[in-house]
């Protein structure tokens, strides 16, 4: 038997990644509220208040992320295996980032017009962001609630391809209307970036089932 798994039967592990994670998770929901609202509005001192309000999310996220990494610099037995809490909160701030960078570059560019589909695609990132918050309050239970984790990550899976289909659709429409160049240019980076929202909150999803299938 390896040491760190010797020593974690007897010493109790250090619980404060819980209320971390969930904290980062909380983030993530917010943000991903504050974006399909975003992407809702067409008051323009509205959709400038959500930006707003999504970059400070992003730097309260930068700040929770900086916690965690402290604390696992400072734990000697962590609830999980080190590198599955630094991936899941490596993916859950690049999350938060890009969400932050999407809304940003929608108030920079300024579009004419939005496809339909980006709303769409936004009112599936906060779901599957719903998702991860979710899952990350069952785990300090993990034995307990494994299953209802497992079925939260199979529905981020479910989700994730929603939005492909979604940008799919939304990218065909694009190239099919006759948007000016310089338009086409703005709205295909704007679709391309909530597409990679769906791709990180999928790649959360993996991670926590990895951690399910090791400690569940």
């Amino acid at each position: 038997m390896k040491i760190n798994a010797l020593m974690s039967i007897f010493t109790p592990k250090d619980l404060k990644f819980f209320p971390l994670l969930k904290k980062h998770s909380e983030i993530i929901e917010q943000s991903a509220t504050h974006l399909q609202d975003l992407f809702a509005s067409s008051d323009t001192n509205q959709m400038n208040e959500l930006c707003r309000l999504i970059k400070i999310e992003e730097k309260n996220g930068d700040i929770v992320t900086g916690e965690i990494f402290k604390a696992l610099n400072e734990t000697f037995i962590t609830p999980f295996d080190r590198e599955d809490i630094t991936l899941l909160t490596d993916e859950m701030d690049d999350v938060i980032d890009i969400i932050n960078s999407v809304s940003r570059k929608t108030m920079l560019y300024s579009p004419e017009t939005l496809v339909p589909e980006m709303l769409e695609m936004a009112v599936v990132i906060k779901k599957g962001a719903t998702e991860i918050k979710s899952a990350v309050d069952e785990l300090p239970n993990i034995k307990k609630y494994d299953k209802q984790i497992r079925l939260h990550t199979k529905q981020i899976k479910h989700l994730e391809q929603e939005v492909d289909a979604l940008y799919e659709m939304g990218t065909s429409k694009l190239f099919k209307s006759n948007f000016r160049p310089e338009e086409l240019i703005k709205l295909k980076e704007i679709i391309q970036d909530l597409e990679r929202i769906a791709n990180k909150i999928n790649s959360v999803g993996k991670i926590l089932k990895t951690i399910i299938v090791k400690y569940s």
